[in-house]
């Protein structure tokens, strides 16, 4: 019976295929926009680490790292997201095979025509039934199998998500783990200004008690030294702000300074050898997102075939059949069995413009789909551009602010010594030492800076954890 139908709907499968089957696509066709080359890049032969995070050669960072993904409350969220997207494709493929159901019982009836016929023996029936179902539409044309891949695809994409989230995580927790870092330095110089402010307060005071200074120059001293304490106060409350977000990364209660131990945070690493970022091609194979984007366009290809079949005829079979008996013994009796199997065809002729109304919507959703894919490439590609550029002009940066760092320290000495002779006035004295605390504060800010670019790259990059 089967290949008779299969005969009768050759002709129909014929016309229909060309049309109905799902488009070749290429990850490569991005509306032109993959050059040969990344226009930032620097010459080196240090490519990607498979493990991006020892590069950074930091046993703590490390080990902070393992434990954000193991513990991370969103990532577990996100794991789970790709079990249930998995679930949901075995689910979309079920339809593809026979659904066979089997129910027994026992049925007890009666009626009151026997006691008006004075027949009490036949008003009464009891027995025992096992009945049993089965229906099964033949996936002819391959419209369940479209739905059951487009349902796999999307399961790919949240897939490829998820392993886009462990690396965020990953890049988010090392960066605030030199955010901490940074913070607890500002602070350690912030506390040392003051140390130094003190001095300075001291100092004038002396003068101003043997009347070598006015009393203004106090003032302005006692000025300086009251920045300086908002300073610090400002650093010890991002370094608590900072804590507090590591700690929920890794799955903690938020504790702050005391669970992140901050003792350990003593300098920032040194940032690794410039980096190799390959050919602009291989990202499209690399980067999670877009491999995420480019399997939702697929599942939305797959969606487009599916709601193009549901056009053409469905062939299904169902049968039934099962037994009755007084005696449950006799249900095992093959002869006391009765069943039935029939075969159908139903095509749609008018729905209302519901199916095509679905083919035209599912085009529709894979033309955003094909552009979102197209944005997420252009996007990616301006990420690691950005990060290649900003690590030359960071670098450029932290060898200026380290001169800037040395100079205004020598100045800063050279400063008390020609106030403590006379030849300069407080506010020369006090501007060399604000001019040291900016210089050290913003060469610690851009070396933390060219280690979060570094991260950004490993990132835009698709570098695995």
């Amino acid at each position: 019976m089967l290949a008779t139908l299969r005969t009768l709907c050759c002709p129909l499968i014929l016309i229909t295929a060309s049309c109905a089957s799902a488009p070749e696509r290429n990850a490569t066709n991005t509306n032109g926009v993959i050059p040969s080359k990344w226009t930032a890049a620097s010459p080196s032969t240090a490519h990607i680490k498979n493990k991006w995070v020892t590069s950074f050669a930091d046993p703590a960072l490390t080990a902070l790292v393992n434990d954000a993904l193991n513990n991370n409350l969103d990532l577990k969220a996100a794991a789970a997201r790709v079990d249930a997207a998995r679930e949901q494709a075995r689910i979309a493929g079920a339809d593809r095979w026979p659904r066979l159901g089997f129910a027994t019982g026992y049925l007890h009836t009666g009626s009151g025509a026997g006691i008006l016929n004075n027949n009490f023996e036949n008003s009464y029936y009891s027995g025992f039934e096992a009945l049993f179902t089965l229906s099964w539409e033949i996936d002819v044309w391959g419209r369940i199998k479209a739905s059951q891949q487009a349902a796999y695809q999307d399961a790919e994409a949240v897939s490829a998500d998820f392993h886009g989230a462990r690396l965020s995580l990953a890049a988010r927790t090392a960066q605030i783990y030199f955010e901490l870092i940074e913070a607890n330095l500002q602070t350690q110089v912030a506390e040392q200004s003051i140390k130094d402010r003190r001095t300075i307060v001291e100092l004038v005071r002396g003068r101003f008690t043997r009347g070598l200074t006015r009393g203004l120059d106090l003032r302005l001293a006692l000025t300086d030294l009251a920045n300086a304490e908002a300073q610090l106060a400002q650093s010890r409350n991002q370094m608590q702000i900072v804590s507090r977000q590591l700690e929920v990364l890794l799955g903690r209660y938020p504790n702050g300074p005391k669970g992140a131990h901050i003792g350990s945070l003593r300098v920032l690493p040194k940032t690794p050898e410039t980096l190799s970022a390959g050919l602009p091609s291989q990202l499209l194979e690399r980067r999670p997102d877009l491999i995420a984007a480019f399997s939702r366009l697929r599942a939305m290809d797959s969606r487009v075939e599916s709601a193009n079949k549901a056009l053409l005829p469905r062939i299904t079979l169902i049968a039934n059949g099962g037994a009755s008996s007084a005696a449950l013994s006799d249900l095992i009796d093959p002869r006391a069995a009765a069943w039935n199997l029939a075969a159908g065809l139903v095509q749609p002729i008018f729905t209302g413009g519901r199916l095509t109304g679905e083919i035209r919507l599912n085009e529709a959703l894979t033309k955003e789909a094909l552009n979102q894919y197209r944005s997420t490439v252009l996007n990616a590609f301006r990420e690691v551009e950005q990060a290649l550029a900003a690590e030359q002009w960071l670098r450029a940066q932290e060898q200026a602010l380290h001169e800037a760092v040395e100079q205004t320290e020598a100045s800063r000495k050279m400063a008390v010594t020609s106030y403590q002779q006379g030849l300069i006035e407080i506010l020369t004295l006090l501007d060399s030492y604000r001019s040291t605390l900016n210089a050290q504060s913003a060469h610690l800010t851009v070396q933390r800076q060219l280690l979060t670019n570094r991260i950004d790259l490993y990132l835009a990059l698709g570098g695995g954890v």
